[in-house]
């Protein structure tokens, strides 16, 4: 009898320990890109009425990035939160590619469950085996959301099985294995318990997660403990910490501590405190135990510090995010049309930017270099630092950047590369172009399955390195209809050779001097290979203007004018007919890079061009290298 007693009293004092609310659930949706999570997110603040004029939002609300809507993708994670039957439920939208795998990492800290979104037709991609694979580790429990199950080649039952398997193969535990299925249609708003049984409303999504989702954990009776995971800034009240309160409560003016990653601490006073209301944040006097707030009054705040109480400071663990696995060297533009669209062109401003970012993104890396006008940047992808210039461009910075190059490391003596997951999805009448040049880039074949529907699904793990280029390759080759996902596998022993700089390197159409191009010019140039420029446009000695069908660099003056003659004047002959240039976005200019070649970035153009721009030069340093 003492022992029954002992016991209960024992459970009684760690359940007041550690208590649910069940009040507020904090979630994440993760998915792979394009499967509709922010499209299952609008449909739920819709449907909740968050706000008056919802409905005038139009589409893609939490997408409110320039560059998000015109990718259609998610880069930055985001709050929302909406209520049902009186309990708050806090929305992160979470990015589906691996590539900002940074953001994904430290939002899935906020949230006790996630809603892994599957599409009917593709079903787990490779993004969605990583972004699972995190929530998992993190003990949190799973709702399979199978969307677009209203598209008529959806093939409900075997993605399903397909879940499943993912969930076993990542080692998910006997209660993770048990998670609810909820059969949606996000594009109209729509959730159902049956496949079989479409639903009006989203009610049944609802219901679930307040059902199946547990209450956040937390700690009664110790002191103020808010882990922050994000960062934002207001012109009013500075920058502020976004996080959730693991313990303790929160009131505004009350003296706080700022214990950085490296255990620095910092006083300071929470001059603001927020909750997320709808899509807003609404400023708040007190904040409990469990909500995700953020918190102003810390200046020198940064991802990863704890926020806590002076008397009694507590830090915990800061987050661990996987190590950037591409890098590139960030300069400043000293091209012969430096200066003219920037309007922050110096080392300083470049500098200064670069280190502002690490403030936020914490997947990145910038390390200076021997030169003080060249820094090189280290991401967790093509995509991820694609994203980075892209951004910088359209604030008005010009730079220039070097070919994208995977980061070695040495492990117990043996050299090592990165690795990834290439999932690719073809029609089967290119199948055996993309067999082919995946082939010639030392992929290795996993699995090959024919599907119903004419198409072919093959996965492969390659190195990093050979993967670059290639999915500009395939959809040339497949006319636009190959559908390529990767993700970082694992760090393996390096290969021998590297496949780009060999039977993969491609030729170079340079302007030889420069002017003007023209016609004529450039009617003589594209019998060499593919121009990336049209006529009338202004190039410089040593700029790219095309790609040639061979592999090897060849200097032409597209500059060059028919003369007149005494037999005829200079614009007699036949109209010329000129094909249509290849307009090279930023992503294939980047992995169009050689060794020797550089991108020009500005905010109104991208140019190619060679790394050294005098011809003579160039001739000097490759007999050099080649002497080596």
């Amino acid at each position: 009898m003492l022992y029954l007693f002992v016991l209960r009293h024992i459970r009684r004092i760690l359940f007041y320990l550690h208590m649910q609310r069940q009040d507020i659930r904090n979630i994440a949706i993760i998915a792979h890109v394009d499967h509709g999570k922010t499209t299952l997110v609008d449909a739920m603040l819709k449907q909740t009425h968050v706000q008056r004029n919802v409905e005038d939002l139009g589409v893609l609300i939490m997408d409110s990035m320039d560059l998000e809507r015109e990718r259609g993708i998610t880069i930055k994670a985001k709050n929302a939160s909406v209520v049902f039957h009186d309990v708050k439920i806090n929305i992160v939208d979470t990015p589906g590619h691996a590539d900002f795998g940074g953001e994904v990492e430290r939002t899935l800290r906020m949230v006790e469950g996630v809603l892994l979104l599957v599409d009917a037709k593709e079903g787990p991609m490779p993004q969605t085996k990583f972004v699972l694979k995190k929530a998992l580790e993190l003990g949190h429990k799973a709702i399979v959301v199978i969307n677009k199950i209203d598209k008529s080649d959806a093939q409900i039952d075997d993605v399903l099985n397909r879940t499943f398997d993912l969930f076993v193969n990542l080692g998910a535990k006997d209660d993770q294995l048990d998670f609810p299925v909820i059969y949606a249609s996000a594009v109209s708003g729509q959730a159902s318990l049956d496949s079989h049984k479409p639903g009006t409303d989203l009610v049944p999504l609802f219901e679930t997660i307040v059902a199946k989702i547990p209450g956040p954990t937390i700690l009664e009776n110790e002191p103020l403990q808010i882990l922050v995971l994000a960062l934002t800034y207001d012109s009013y009240k500075g920058k502020l910490g976004i996080g959730k309160i693991t313990s303790g409560t929160i009131k505004k003016n009350q003296a706080i501590m700022q214990i950085a990653p490296d255990g620095a601490k910092l006083t300071g006073r929470a001059t603001d405190i927020s909750v997320f209301s709808g899509l807003q944040k609404q400023s708040v006097e007190e904040a409990q135990a469990g909500e995700i707030v953020s918190v102003a009054g810390l200046e020198e705040i940064t991802i990863g510090s704890t926020i806590t109480d002076p008397a009694n400071p507590k830090q915990i663990d800061p987050i661990t995010v996987d190590e950037p696995t591409v890098q590139m060297s960030f300069a400043v533009n000293n091209s012969p049309f430096a200066g003219r669209e920037g309007k922050f062109v110096t080392s300083r401003q470049l500098r200064e930017r670069l280190y502002t970012e690490l403030e936020t993104n914490v997947a990145l890396k910038v390390t200076d270099t021997g030169s003080p006008d060249t820094l090189l940047v280290a991401g967790r992808g093509e995509l991820h630092l694609a994203i980075l210039i892209e951004t910088m461009r359209r604030e008005g910075y010009e730079l220039q950047v070097s070919q994208p190059e995977v980061i070695f490391k040495v492990e117990d003596g043996v050299k090592k590369e990165p690795f990834e997951r290439l999932s690719i999805i073809v029609p089967n009448t290119y199948q055996g172009a993309v067999i082919e040049e995946v082939g010639r880039r030392k992929a290795e074949l996993v699995s090959m399955n024919h599907m119903d529907n004419g198409e072919v699904h093959l996965d492969y793990v390659m190195s990093t390195r050979n993967l670059i280029g290639l999915k500009s390759k395939l959809l040339t080759q497949t006319k636009g209809t190959v559908i390529l996902n990767h993700i970082f596998d694992s760090y393996a022993a390096a290969e021998a050779t590297s496949t780009n700089n060999n039977q993969l390197k491609h030729g170079a159409l340079i302007a030889s001097e420069a002017g003007i191009s023209n016609a004529y010019g450039l009617n003589n140039a594209q019998e060499r290979g593919d121009l990336f420029i049209g006529p009338a446009v202004e190039v410089y000695g040593g700029m790219i203007v095309g790609e040639n069908a061979k592999a090897e660099d060849i200097e032409l003056n597209i500059n060059k004018t028919k003369k007149l003659t005494n037999m005829r004047a200079s614009g007699t002959d036949e109209a010329l007919t000129l094909t249509p240039p290849k307009i090279m976005s930023l992503e294939e200019s980047m992995e169009f890079l050689a060794p020797d070649e550089l991108l020009e970035v500005t905010p109104q153009s991208l140019r190619l061009r060679k790394r050294i721009l005098d011809p003579n030069k160039r001739k000097r340093e490759k007999k050099a290298l080649e002497t080596v």
